[in-house]
């Protein structure tokens, strides 16, 4: 794994790490693992320093790493991070979030080793795996609108702002 890729997982799973705490001191359902989570958000991009090579499918092809490792819950995480299977506002709705959605979001709101607002994010996302497609250009937005979705359930479940997470994790730069 590049290290740039490396520095982004971790980013990754200290994002999701705030969540789950945010979730766990508000949410009326229990969070889910944080092993999991955790272990999903350091994992995500498994296959990414290949697939740049290759061209390849990087979450696919995560997929498949982890389930000849034998970790069939996180190669759905892996699978799944890029884009959302099972998008459930009324579960949502209830404060019920599932490790891959919050690894998803998590990797939503992350650039690099940054956490940027999901607009931000967004914008990369277009200008970099884009292609100066306008089809691809429509389906990420449509990805990205959903996970604007999801923040607002996931937000309101924890009654925090975004902010409080970006500053819970830049405050503790050694979690966990």
């Amino acid at each position: 794994m590049l290290d740039n890729i490396r520095a982004h997982s971790i980013m990754v799973a200290r994002v999701a790490y705030f969540v789950l705490q945010g979730l766990a001191d508000s949410s009326s359902s229990p969070p889910p693992s944080e092993k999991l989570v955790l272990a999903g958000a350091l994992l995500h991009d498994i296959a990414k320093t290949p697939c740049l090579k290759n061209r390849c499918d990087h979450a696919k092809h995560g997929r498949e790493i982890c389930l000849e490792l034998g970790y069939p819950e996180v190669a759905e995480i892996v699978r799944e991070h890029v884009i959302l299977m099972d998008f459930s506002l009324a579960r949502y709705g209830k404060g019920d979030f599932l490790a891959k959605e919050i690894v998803y979001y998590a990797d939503k709101r992350v650039r690099h080793d940054e956490i940027v607002s999901l607009e931000e994010r967004l914008e990369y996302i277009l200008e970099n795996y884009g292609n100066n497609d306008p089809k691809r250009h429509r389906l990420i937005k449509e990805n990205f609108a959903k996970c604007q979705q999801f923040e607002n359930f996931l937000i309101s479940s924890m009654k925090r702002t975004t902010s409080d997470i970006q500053k819970a994790v830049l405050m503790n730069p050694f979690w966990p």
